[in-house]
């Protein structure tokens, strides 16, 4: 596993938001990342996740797609759908 601190985590978590970009930041999958949050007693980022959340359901509620608001917001159409 890469050799992340906790303070570089924490960092990392505020400029990249997500398991996968850091992990694809240090060659490693998201689910190590997720390990080393759980070692560490980090939060994944929940305000964040609820922005994104809210978001996808207005744009859907105003009559986007799940395939146009996946591509906008950057997840598949099933995890759109997931959310909704």
């Amino acid at each position: 596993m890469a050799r992340i601190s906790k303070d570089q985590l924490k960092n990392l978590q505020k400029t990249l938001k997500t398991d996968a970009a850091i992990g694809k930041k240090f060659g490693i999958t998201r689910q190590a990342v997720h390990q080393l949050r759980i070692k560490y007693g980090l939060d994944y980022n929940r305000k964040k996740n609820k922005e994104r959340n809210d978001t996808i359901k207005g744009m859907y509620k105003k009559g986007a797609s799940g395939a146009a608001i996946a591509k906008k917001v950057g997840l598949s159409i099933s995890q759109v759908y997931r959310i909704l």
